[in-house]
């Protein structure tokens, strides 16, 4: 799965900005990455400072939220893009009506609340079709990100081989995976 479907011996590196919009920070740590020699970078940010430093050094990037690509034309390779507007409608309709009700909403592609960005037209078309079979199998429920065998960095199975990680363990995961630099910071 992941990274390690392409390359089984690939590790990835975490730097925390602790804030979802800092461009200075994002980008710093994207250059930081970079100078270590990272071929790809991503984020779970809110700016367009990590494909922007990407892009000035010829490095890819995955965006995310939305398609970054016009900060990136060259270097951008997709996102994982939300699309939360009908859930923001149905909570305001649901508020006006007077049935409101707070819950945790999770949804993913099969639902239409997520999706990819267009893939980079440098991504040889063998792999952009591996991506949609993948896409095709999680919205089919034949393919989940968290299924089971799962280990932590340090070699602990934190999830047995045919099970799968439900919405509530995702939510109170406080490890990494193989292949994953470093620890979790305390909160």
């Amino acid at each position: 799965r992941g990274m390690r479907s392409v390359n089984p011996k690939a590790e990835l590196k975490v730097i925390w900005v602790n804030s979802w919009f800092d461009p200075g920070k994002e980008r710093e740590a994207a250059l930081t990455l970079i100078s270590q020699g990272a071929d790809v970078v991503t984020h779970h940010t809110d700016s367009t400072a990590v494909v922007q430093a990407a892009e000035e050094k010829g490095v890819w990037a995955v965006g995310y939220h939305s398609d970054m690509s016009k900060y990136a034309p060259k270097m951008h390779l997709t996102a994982a893009t939300h699309i939360w507007g009908d859930i923001y409608i149905k909570a305001a309709q649901d508020v006006l009506a007077g049935k409101w009700k707070p819950m945790n909403v999770w949804g993913g592609i099969k639902d239409k609340m997520v999706k990819l960005a267009p893939i980079n037209a440098a991504v040889p078309a063998e792999v952009k079709d591996q991506v949609g079979k993948i896409e095709k199998d999680i919205v089919a429920g034949k393919f989940h990100p968290f299924a089971g065998p799962l280990k932590d960095n340090e070699g602990k199975e934190r999830l047995a081989a045919g099970k799968t990680m439900t919405d509530d363990a995702m939510q109170k995961m406080d490890f990494y995976v193989e292949g994953v630099q470093g620890k979790l910071p305390k909160p």
